[in-house]
């Protein structure tokens, strides 16, 4: 069938509600699981008796891979059907979960968390495009507000669940409970997913998608090795890496990356920065405070894991009607004065200390969960309202992208923290004072960040002339 009939066919009131509940069932395994780490974190150190900066890598590895490879599915998708990809990145996943749950060595978690990420890519990059293609523009914003809704779900959820299951029956368990929810997914998306495959003959740009990807490794890697010189030397290749990677997008024909989609679309190209600059600010929060009521209050992971509750909470509340919002009033709008939120939260965060009162700390991740639901769908609105719809894989991809990015730059600032403050040792109760000023100096940082974000994000001008 011609694409743009097998558009028209899957307009009706069954296929999108399909749609959106098999894309939100995979929005809410990925955070889900994220979440779940961050709470475990504590206990896989103490098995493998890992060092903070190692330690720190079983969620970068993780975000790594699937920014490296996720604008070039996006592509793929473009080309070969979001539901082919979209269907093999569940998979993938669910096979990345299984062999972590069997990894002996926390080098070998780390490797197989990086298969994990290359499924997580196939996901992000599709599932918002899989949503936006069957919804129209009336009601795209309600859809995306539900989907945003199902990630926040699984934050919510993932500390909780998390926490009870490190208890009890140990980190693996986290993994497992993952390949049990993965499972499910794949019967849903075999049984109730039609195919979409559409292929348009174009080429893939393999040579770009490689640039693109050694780019971000010597970027992420180097940043994590600073301040050795050859992390700086990684990061100068990246930056090389970065202007040779533009340069080539301009040249080809059928580009992984249409750089014109920056230089020529405004409200696109601010509202992906703001992305960017807003993932960057928030992403360390759940790893940061996960840390910090465990080593610093005390806390058993289950009752820290019901502590990170408040935030996702408030976030998964307040996103539908958030995205709902952005239908009828001009979504860079309400996507700032979210940014601003957070920019005061965290500014709140780097007064933490040993004694800091347990309702100061939930009031503080509520704050940041309404901040997070004003900016997230809003944002997402706004990226895929300024494309056509034969570019919805590659924006998809490239939000994601963004967002991906942006959690590897939050990790980052916390791993250059971490060696510049407290080395490469394991965090043990001497260590907890710098383990606090490493702390306060990324919440700074992090305030300063998400402040310039929210002059970015207004920035963009209206999504709607």
């Amino acid at each position: 069938m011609h694409p743009r009939k097998k558009l028209m066919a899957m307009q009706n009131g069954v296929s999108r509600t399909t749609v959106l509940l098999v894309a939100s069932l995979a929005s809410f395994l990925t955070p889900f699981m994220g979440s779940s780490i961050n709470i475990a974190l504590p206990s896989i150190g103490a098995e493998f008796a890992s060092d903070a900066v190692l330690l720190s890598w079983v969620p970068t590895a993780y975000l790594l891979s699937s920014a490296i490879f996720i604008v070039p599915f996006g592509r793929l998708a473009d080309i070969h059907g979001k539901v082919k990809i979209f269907s093999w990145g569940i998979v993938l996943y669910t096979l990345g979960s299984l062999l972590s749950a069997l990894a002996p060595t926390v080098i070998v978690l780390i490797a197989v968390r990086l298969l994990q990420g290359v499924g997580a890519a196939m996901i992000y990059g599709t599932g918002v495009a899989l949503i936006t293609t069957v919804f129209p523009a009336e009601e795209r914003g309600k859809a995306l507000g539900i989907n945003v809704a199902a990630v926040y779900l699984g934050l919510s959820l993932g500390p909780f669940i998390g926490g009870a299951l490190t208890q009890q029956w140990g980190w693996r368990s986290i993994f497992l409970a993952n390949v049990l929810c993965g499972a499910v997914i794949i019967f849903f998306v075999a049984t109730r997913l039609k195919s979409d495959r559409h292929d348009n003959h174009e080429p893939f740009d393999a040579t770009g998608s490689v640039i693109y990807g050694g780019m971000l490794l010597c970027l992420m890697y180097g940043f994590s090795i600073l301040p050795a010189s050859m992390g700086f030397l990684l990061i100068a290749a990246g930056i090389a890496g970065f202007f040779a990677f533009m340069e080539w997008e301009k040249r080809i024909e059928h580009p992984v990356l249409d750089i014109r989609l920056f230089t020529k679309n405004r409200v696109f190209a601010f509202s992906n920065l703001a992305a960017l600059i807003n993932y960057s600010a928030t992403f360390a929060i759940a790893f940061l405070i996960s840390l910090y009521l465990q080593y610093i209050k005390g806390f058993d992971p289950l009752t820290a894991g019901l502590v990170l509750i408040a935030q996702p909470v408030v976030q998964t509340i307040f996103s539908p009607p958030a995205g709902r919002l952005s239908d009828r009033i001009e979504p860079s709008v309400i996507a700032s004065a979210g940014m601003a939120v957070c920019s005061v939260a965290l500014l709140l965060f780097a007064t933490l200390d040993a004694d800091s009162a347990l309702a100061f700390i939930i009031a503080t991740e509520m704050l940041v969960g309404v901040g997070f639901a004003l900016f997230s769908s809003p944002n997402t609105n706004a990226v895929m309202s300024a494309v056509a719809p034969r570019q919805y894989g590659v924006a998809s991809g490239t939000l994601a992208s963004m967002r991906l990015i942006g959690m590897m730059f939050s990790m980052g600032l916390v791993m250059l923290l971490f060696s510049l403050l407290i080395g490469r040792v394991e965090i043990t109760p001497e260590f907890y004072p710098a383990f606090l000023i490493s702390m306060k100096a990324a919440f700074v940082l992090f305030a300063v960040l998400c402040g310039i974000g929210t002059v970015t994000s207004y920035q963009r001008g209206k999504v709607r002339q």
